[in-house]
Parts: C-alpha cells; sequence; structure tokens
C-alpha cells in the first residue's frame, strides 16, 4: 500500500513538472507589412501543430506565452501564459496566436524592451526547468535599451534567448543578433532568407527548444 500511494504520488509530481518556459516574442515594427506579421503569426501556428513540436511540449508541460513588440512602450504580451497538457490545450493556443489581432505598425525596432517584458513573465512560473525567449526579427535594435545590455541579467535568471533572424531588409542581420541578441545556455539562431521562409525556420526553432535536443534534427526533423 505505502509503495502505491509513493509510486502515485511520483506520476503525480511528474505529470505537472513544468520542463519548459516559453515566451514566443514576435516583431510588429514598421518593417513588418500586414502580410509579413500574418506570415509569422499563421507559420507559428502550424509550427506548434508539428507531431515533434506538439510532442515535445505536452510531454515537458511547457507554459507559452505570446508578445507582441516593436519600439519604446510599445510591447505587450497579447496571449498570457497557457499550460500544454494536452493537444487540445495545443490547438487552442494555436488558433489563438492565428487570431492574435496586431497591436502596432509604423513604429521602431526596440528589441532590448521586449526581452525587459519577457524577462518579467517569468515570474509567474517559477516552476518551469528552462526559461526561453524566443526572439523573431527582421532589423536591428534602433530604440530603448540596448539587448546586449540585458545579458548579464538574463544569465543570472538563468533565462536562454534564441532568435529567428529574418534576414533581407538589413545586411549582415544574423552578426547583429549573434553578438548583441542571444545569450544565456546553449543560445542560438535560425535564419529566414525573407518571410517566405519564416514558417519552416520556426519549426525548425520550436524542435531545438522544445525538445532541447539537436539530434532530433539531425534524424530528419527539418
Amino acid at each position: 500500500m505505502v509503495r502505491a500511494i509513493a509510486a502515485a504520488s511520483c506520476l503525480a509530481s511528474h505529470a505537472v513538472a513544468c520542463d519548459l518556459a516559453l515566451v514566443l516574442a514576435v516583431d510588429v515594427s514598421g518593417s513588418v507589412s500586414r502580410e509579413e506579421f500574418r506570415i509569422q503569426s499563421d507559420g507559428l501556428a502550424a509550427a506548434l501543430r508539428d507531431g515533434l513540436v506538439a510532442e515535445a511540449l505536452i510531454r515537458g508541460q511547457a507554459r507559452v506565452a505570446f508578445l507582441q513588440w516593436s519600439g519604446t512602450s510599445r510591447n505587450e504580451v497579447t496571449i498570457p501564459w497557457v499550460g500544454i497538457e494536452s493537444y487540445a490545450d495545443l490547438e487552442a493556443l494555436a488558433v489563438r496566436i492565428e487570431t492574435d489581432k496586431r497591436l502596432w505598425r509604423d513604429y521602431s525596432t526596440a528589441i532590448g524592451e521586449a526581452l525587459v517584458l519577457a524577462e518579467m513573465q517569468f515570474a509567474e512560473v517559477p516552476d518551469c526547468k528552462r526559461r526561453v525567449i524566443d526572439v523573431s526579427g527582421d532589423g536591428a535594435s534602433n530604440e530603448g535599451v540596448e539587448p546586449r545590455d540585458r545579458h548579464a541579467a538574463l544569465r543570472a535568471a538563468g533565462i536562454t534567448v534564441n532568435a529567428l533572424v529574418i534576414e533581407g531588409s538589413e545586411p549582415d542581420l544574423d552578426v547583429y543578433f549573434w553578438e548583441n541578441v542571444i545569450t544565456g545556455e546553449g543560445a542560438f539562431i535560425v535564419t529566414a532568407n525573407g518571410f517566405e521562409e519564416y514558417p519552416a525556420a520556426i519549426r525548425r526553432k520550436l524542435i531545438r527548444e522544445a525538445t532541447d535536443k539537436i539530434a532530433l534534427l539531425e534524424r530528419g526533423g527539418q
């Protein structure tokens, strides 16, 4: 009887354990058109429905939030933390992202400010083992706090910042993100050559973030 209770307790503990808290931060600055915002939203929703991504998020009892960012004081978490404990949870989140209305357009690019807001969200999910900010962007920061100036605080809080760099509008943008935006253990970037490549790129990125195993990509996850 004691063993049965202990086993049940262990299973219950495992069921509520959160492996990953993930903030999806999407660029809605002036360089992003209405169609390009839609590509990002639809691409994210499709990636969340991918079999590998879905299974990893559910098994890891992930928490996911959606953040729109632009210039200084124009950053908002439009979808607060959602617990991913079933395919129904994942589908509901995907639909919310697909239908989320864009808040701003024609404003500057304040990546550092987006990182500040994203960092604040993790206080609400202290039980999650891994903390990741997933930033998508098509330009260098040109307003507000410099993203690099947030690195020390982010690392101290155990937060990793990864990036999906959308090339096209600025030269050597991937170099800028490597040197100024990403930080933390295992931080990486994925590059999309234009918004048309975004859906495939965000899928690869989420597979890597959700599973925390590069080997899955090497075995055909791409």
